[in-house]
């Protein structure tokens, strides 16, 4: 007899739903947000066909999304004794999670972004046929992309109990600004 999933309770099943929307609207498949956002919510680790029934998804699908979740270090394996199946559990830290993300965004996105921008400027140089505002605006990309990895450089570095105290200050920060009010 097969064993019957019980329904998600409403706050969670809307949680899930909403991830997945919200992924969707960063470039990730709603599948692959859905199953990290159910992950993210249990306390134990489940099978890949625990979670294709609960979410009713196919188990292609989940298992498509699993190894995504499983490259960007999201999600693990638990083995459990006396079951040859695979068992998952999400990061449960919320830090860790963002920085995990934003570690694999920069690999995938910042890096190659930044690449480009230095090979367009030296290029951009060397060609007469680019104007100085195609080559202003070349560098200013570049020098804002720069900071912003030099930025997340800073930020990945800290401890847990800085960052929280960083995030808490929000604006106040800038009273350590000389000249600003």
């Amino acid at each position: 007899m097969e064993e019957q999933i019980k329904p998600l309770p409403e706050a969670m099943e809307k949680f899930i739903l909403q991830w997945g929307d919200l992924g969707g609207q960063w470039g990730v498949n709603r599948s692959v947000s859905q199953i990290h956002a159910y992950l993210y919510l249990l306390d134990k680790p489940v099978t890949a066909e625990d979670i294709a029934k609960t979410l009713d998804m196919a188990r292609s699908n989940v298992s498509n999304s699993i190894k995504e979740l499983l490259s960007w270090n999201l999600i693990y394996r638990v083995p459990i004794k006396g079951d040859r199946r695979d068992h998952f559990l999400a990061e449960g830290d919320v830090w860790e999670i963002a920085m995990r993300i934003s570690e694999g965004r920069k690999t995938r996105e910042l890096d190659p972004a930044l690449s480009t921008l230095k090979e367009c400027i030296e290029e951009a140089r060397s060609d007469k046929g680019v104007d100085d505002v195609a080559l202003a605006r070349l560098q200013a990309m570049h020098d804002f992309t720069q900071n912003i990895n030099n930025w997340y450089d800073q930020v990945h570095k800290m401890s847990p109990g800085t960052r929280d105290k960083l995030m808490k200050m929000g604006a106040k920060v800038l009273s350590f600004i000389p000249g600003l009010k």
